[in-house]
């Protein structure tokens, strides 16, 4: 049993829950953030979450209650449509690595809030628990949210983090006039526009 306790306080689980914390707070404090800067933002703390999840050592529930859960309904939509707002028409993302995909010849609609804010409520219950301190809830905290990051919200983030992605570096239709003043070629086989 001592050993047991003991995983919760290593160097890797402190790290993920570092970076998870930070995470939390930076979805949280968002709603006024500019687009630009969520996106640049998003695309550092993304694969760091991912990356620290990997390296959690393997653990297994020691209890067998339910742990406690922290975000509500009610928060859970509020940060939703914050991220929404942000996203704008950059939410929505087609998606085919979803199980109804293999049951329609159409990719399925997905969107980068309800993506960020499912990852967001399996981290804030994780660190919620973790915060009361207790060696074997935090165990089994650590236990679940590992659980999860491997069937759930792991496959999320990556989904979320190739949207992210693609509105940084694709979808800047916004300045087409300014890609018109940067093209200085004036010939058929000019490429500035492809």
């Amino acid at each position: 049993m001592k050993k047991e306790s003991e995983l919760i306080f290593e160097r890797n689980v402190v790290e993920f829950v570092t970076v998870a914390a930070e995470f939390c707070k930076f979805l949280e404090q968002a709603e006024t953030t500019p687009r630009n800067a969520f996106v640049d933002t998003s695309l550092k703390i993304l694969p760091l979450l991912y990356l620290k999840a990997e390296m959690l050592p393997a653990c297994e529930r020691m209890g067998e209650d339910d742990l406690e859960t922290f975000v509500t309904e009610d928060a859970y939509e509020v940060l939703r449509m914050n991220i929404a707002g942000i996203m704008a028409e950059k939410d929505d993302y087609l998606d085919v690595f979803v199980s109804e995909m293999k049951y329609s010849d159409q990719p399925i609609r997905k969107f980068i809030s309800e993506e960020l804010a499912d990852i967001y409520q399996d981290i804030r219950d994780f660190i919620f628990v973790f915060q009361l301190g207790l060696n074997e809830t935090m165990h089994d905290a650590l236990a679940v949210c590992q659980e999860n990051f491997k069937l759930y919200w792991g496959q999320k983030l990556v989904n979320a983090l190739r949207a992210l992605h693609d509105a940084k570096y694709n979808g800047n239709n916004d300045n087409e006039e300014d890609d018109d003043e940067d093209c200085h070629c004036h010939d058929e086989h000019c490429h500035c526009h492809d």
